[in-house]
């Protein structure tokens, strides 16, 4: 034991170096609101910059589900005067690379590209032009529109799509987030050109967006680079709040489907990207079900039991309380004992909490892990829009480990315990055996 807390501090004390010395997060806020977040790094000539904002599918109203994803879709596809073919031409003669971003609370688009003058200056003026100028061609958007809801009929046969729609409506109701992500057949197919406008411009403000800058431009060229990224967005002052998650009604649903497995899914309202209980529910998450081969549930459910392939359980933090999940498959004939276990082995740990040992394992593992976490530029965008979104301290990679290490036994089962009611769960199995 002595020997396991002495490689944890070993590898907490050189993972904290590294990221204090390697990841210095200039902030500045412009004039029209704007928050930006930048890290210059010189090491290779490339440039990766992030532009969110809060649009996610949090911002849908229940009749025009699916517009939220349908006008983060579209930036790309005709905008600024640039047809959705000349966009990728252009991208494409540069050698730079976008990409889409889409959850409940933030959509955005990221681009990287070679800090060169002549490739960076073409890659940006797409960018500014996608994000500052759609055009939400009719054409287009009826082309789209008829692809969303193909999609959405072939993936609604899916074990996998209806126990996720199901559990998701079940778990909030009401909420927006209990909204589908990509809407429904109905509400995708009566959106119109007018709801995407409306939509944009009222949340793609310059008040809400939060752009991360990494790679291998100065401070003043950064600078430069946001002002326009922003010059032209509609201005704004709305401040949307997302209302507080209550607690779902428990219960258990159970669907008849033609696969040969049964798919599992149990939820409860989980965490908020800020929340005291952060650290304690991460780590004992980890030695619950999020911790692959070593966890209590593969453990039990799997190599135990023999009850399913895999096993797992995860949370989703967003702005408020996001999932906690645990999903298996199993054969439908071992699906009613496999959803059974899975709960007792939920409630055990629920009450008793991990062993001392459990926890060391844990700790090892997820700070001995994490230097792959912030490995490449792409990644450490990633986290400098997290932060910026949802206003973490800047120093927040550096407190990551500290905050991991410290984290006890008595925490974590503190906050299950508070937080988590295995009989409050709301659960679904499609693919029950018939009976």
């Amino acid at each position: 034991m002595q020997i396991n807390r002495l490689i944890c501090a070993v590898l907490f004390s050189v993972c904290s170096q590294w990221v204090w010395a390697s990841l210095p997060i200039q902030f500045w806020q412009t004039p029209a609101g704007a928050r930006v977040y930048f890290v210059e790094n010189h090491d290779l000539p490339i440039l990766d910059i992030s532009v969110e904002f809060a649009a996610g599918s949090g911002r849908d109203v229940i009749n025009k589900s699916g517009c939220a994803n349908l006008v983060r879709h579209m930036l790309s596809l005709g905008a600024g005067g640039l047809t959705e073919d000349q966009i990728t031409t252009a991208l494409v003669d540069v050698g730079a690379q976008i990409h889409g971003h889409f959850d409940r609370d933030r959509a955005g688009i990221s681009l990287r590209t070679l800090s060169s003058d002549r490739e960076r200056k073409q890659a940006l003026d797409v960018l500014a032009r996608i994000i500052q100028h759609p055009e939400f061609s009719p054409t287009v958007l009826a082309r789209e529109k008829a692809r969303i809801v193909a999609g959405i009929k072939e993936s609604s046969t899916k074990p996998d799509y209806i126990a996720d729609q199901e559990l998701t409506k079940m778990l909030y109701g009401d909420h927006p987030y209990g909204l589908n992500e990509i809407g429904e057949i109905d509400t995708v197919s009566s959106l119109q050109r007018q709801d995407l406008l409306d939509f944009y411009k009222s949340n793609y403000v310059t008040n809400q967006v939060v752009i991360a800058i990494i790679g291998d431009v100065s401070r003043s060229e950064a600078e430069t680079i946001v002002k326009s990224l922003t010059e032209d967005l509609p201005s704004g002052s709305r401040q949307v709040t997302i209302p507080t998650v209550q607690a779902p009604v428990a219960g258990i649903r159970r669907i008849s489907h033609p696969a040969t497995q049964s798919h599992i899914q149990l939820a409860y309202p989980g965490l908020r990207r800020i929340d005291p209980d952060y650290f304690p529910l991460l780590v004992g998450n980890h030695i619950l079900g999020g911790g692959g081969f070593v966890s209590r549930l593969m453990e039990e459910v799997r190599q135990q039991r023999g009850l399913a392939y895999s096993v797992s359980s995860y949370f989703s933090p967003f702005k408020e309380q996001g999932p906690f999940l645990i999903g298996l498959q199993t054969k439908k004939e071992q699906s009613e004992d496999a959803f059974s276990l899975t709960l007792k082995v939920l409630r055990d740990f629920v009450k008793e909490g991990p062993t001392a040992e459990e926890l060391i394992a844990a700790k090892k593992n997820i700070i001995g892990g994490f230097p792959l976490r912030i490995d490449s530029n792409s990644k450490i965008l990633g986290y400098l829009s997290m932060i910026g979104f949802y206003n973490l301290p800047l120093t927040y990679l550096d407190d990551y480990l500290t905050a991991v290490e410290a984290v006890t036994v008595e925490q974590i089962r503190d906050a299950f315990q508070r937080r988590i009611q295995p009989d409050g769960m709301v659960a679904v199995i499609v693919g029950a055996l018939d009976q």
